[in-house]
């Protein structure tokens, strides 16, 4: 199957009903398509650019791999191949994704931009519009995932640098930065494996590291430290297994508060459970700071025309600034719900925010990864199948309403 859009699609202005609607084409709606499509449910998928997994072909450096081992990251009924390494690269994963889709035969509806969906109470369905098409639905799953758009921070001055800024979304390989002085914003795993990336293209790296940190070794005594925590969650409480991963992380790591790297008070577990902030699995930037070839600066004060000023007093100049600020929800901007923050996120807390009211559903917000994604896809699908096969009348869902009524619904 082609993942990206190799023909151009007939325009459509019709309102219709299906069955579920789903916004964004990522791991998140991949899995919750294909669950679905176990069931007996057919679903369609909306997709604001022209192929699957648009994070992952367009907004990642070409050294990325996936953090965790593969196990961990597959997506529900249908297996990464046995030949694939541990750690899969970025373009392996790709692959995984379009042998997935075609394999539950998923055809999303690509360039399909959602500028706005709400809830009809007249109608008792969701409307769905985008830039071409009106999509009537009872049920409506939002799998734009928490990192839909790139984030870029307030920082003074930065439009006054004449050097290259780029957000890491649009960074691809150190080769274009070498032999340069460049600045990155942001101490987590992007910056930290991009400041890796530069340093192996004979760059020099000064990473902006502006709040506590939690650093642990990927794999401790040759298994992952991810699927250690897992484990010991089984027997024992979150706080102990926070305390003995932290113990082992100083064992094979050391202290890194002495580095600029200080550690939170809250261990690294529960504080992925509560803020969605992720600790840095080490790949090998660590030690690169432990010899000063990638260097840990204070926050920015400000950015000036050469380089930038430090909240310690401290001034460099710089060729180039990347930004690896992360990424944030863009639901607010087109979903009319109050089911989401203003920041993104559903209202009600994990276990339970895959489900909202009125036929609503999220994938991929549970701030567990793939592993949570491919869990909510099993119970949503679950759900809807439920209702599905309650509908005894199937022509309700396919017949579209007379246009009087569409009228007089669209009208209030």
């Amino acid at each position: 199957m082609c993942s990206c859009k190799d023909r151009e699609q007939d325009p459509q202005t019709t309102s219709e009903f299906v069955g579920p609607i789903i916004v964004g084409a990522g791991p998140s709606g991949l899995a919750a398509s294909a669950c679905l499509s176990e069931h007996g449910v057919p679903s369609l998928i909306l997709e604001k650019s022209d192929c699957i997994a648009s994070l992952w072909q367009h907004r990642t450096y070409d050294r990325l791999k996936l953090h965790l081992p593969k196990w961990y990251c597959e997506l529900p009924l249908w297996g990464f191949p046995e030949h694939f390494p541990k750690y899969p690269t970025k373009h392996q994963f790709i692959s995984y994704m379009e042998a997935y889709a075609s394999h539950f035969s998923i055809k999303p509806n690509f360039e399909q931009n959602v500028a706005k969906a709400e809830f009809d109470p007249t109608l008792g369905f969701w409307r769905v519009q985008t830039q071409k098409s009106q999509y009537l639905s009872r049920w409506l799953i939002v799998a734009t995932g928490e990192n839909a758009e790139p984030f870029v921070p307030d920082i003074v001055g930065l439009d006054k640098f004449n050097g290259s800024v780029v957000h890491s979304s649009k960074y691809k390989s150190g080769s274009d930065f070498r032999n340069q002085r460049v600045l990155v914003v942001g101490g987590g795993n992007s910056g930290m494996e991009v400041s890796l990336d530069l340093r192996r293209h004979n760059a020099t790296p000064y990473m902006v590291v502006r709040n506590t940190v939690h650093v642990l070794p990927r794999e401790m005594f040759g298994f992952s430290t991810f699927g250690i925590a897992m484990s010991l969650l089984k027997w024992l409480p979150l706080n102990m297994v926070d305390k003995l991963l932290l113990a082992m992380a100083n064992l094979l790591l050391g202290s890194t508060d002495h580095l600029g790297l200080r550690r939170p008070k809250t261990g690294p577990i529960e504080l992925k459970n509560i803020t969605g902030k992720t600790p840095v699995l080490d790949v090998g930037a660590l030690s690169h700071i432990k010899s000063g070839k990638i260097k840990v600066m204070p926050s920015v004060k400000e950015i000036t025309k050469t380089g930038a000023k430090f909240m310690d007093g401290q001034k460099k100049e710089f060729d180039s600034i990347i930004l690896a600020t992360g990424y944030r929800s863009n639901v607010p901007s087109w979903l009319k719900s109050e089911f989401f923050t203003k920041e993104g996120m559903p209202r009600t807390q994990f276990p339970d925010g895959w489900k909202g009211e009125n036929g609503l559903y999220t994938v991929g917000f549970s701030r567990r990864g793939l592993l949570g994604t491919a869990c909510e896809a099993i119970k949503i699908a679950k759900d809807i199948a439920d209702q599905w096969g309650a509908i005894n009348d199937l022509s309700e869902i396919s017949v579209i309403p007379n246009s009087s009524h569409l009228e007089k619904s669209q009208a209030t």
